[in-house]
């Protein structure tokens, strides 16, 4: 039988400029060693260690203990199951991610060498490059949290990715995905997901952008 899960409370010392990620780990390595959570490059990249701090979407990595000090609560990203202390199910997030197809579409004849792409044609999708899949915007979207079936902001922000890609050609099968009613009308554009972002993507701009292309067909 699981154990009732149960709030815990350790005290610390750190520098003022140590990361949170720091502080975890000292936790995790001189207090309590069954602490689990998820970590990996540790300088806001991978996107593994998102979490709720005091209340709000971060990286742990990202976060210095002078911003949160004297107290910080730490909690699982909402949304997802949990499986253990910080750490959360990721699959039925990494399912709404796969189900944009997210992979350039091309049916061409392969070119001889790489296929060019101007300037201002990068231009139009270049901020939704930048998502790193951490499920910061998406779990801290209130839409998320009470229907499973919503496909999510990530998702969204990397059908964006590609449906403005000059050189991909699956944007119309995207949209079609993207218009079922647990796709991006399902967004209430509450800005949650934009402030959560840890790489500062615009992404309720992206989200309407996809509605826009939904509606009118122009990309």
């Amino acid at each position: 039988m699981k154990p009732e899960p149960w709030w815990d409370e350790f005290t610390i010392e750190a520098e003022p400029t140590d990361r949170l990620l720091d502080a975890l780990h000292y936790v995790k390595w001189y207090k309590d060693g069954t602490l689990a959570l998820r970590r990996s490059c540790a300088h806001g990249i991978c996107g593994s260690d998102a979490m709720l701090i005091n209340g709000r979407n971060a990286l742990a990595c990202k976060v210095l203990v002078k911003e949160v000090a004297p107290k910080v609560t730490v909690e699982p990203i909402r949304g997802l199951p949990v499986l253990k202390d910080l750490i959360v199910d990721m699959e039925p997030f990494f399912e709404g991610y796969k189900a944009i197809l997210p992979f350039l579409i091309n049916a061409d004849d392969p070119p001889d060498r790489e296929r060019l792409q101007s300037p201002e044609d990068r231009a139009r999708f270049d901020d939704t490059t930048k998502c790193i899949l951490c499920a910061a915007c998406t779990t801290s979207c209130p839409i998320f949290w009470g229907d499973e079936q919503y496909i999510g902001p990530a998702a969204i922000v990397n059908a964006h990715r590609f449906i403005f890609d000059s050189r991909d050609q699956g944007a119309e099968e995207r949209l079609e995905i993207l218009s079922d009613q647990s796709g991006v009308f399902r967004c209430r554009t509450t800005f949650n997901c934009t402030e959560a972002c840890p790489r500062g993507i615009k992404v309720t701009k992206a989200i309407q952008e996809v509605k826009r292309a939904v509606m009118f067909r122009r990309f």
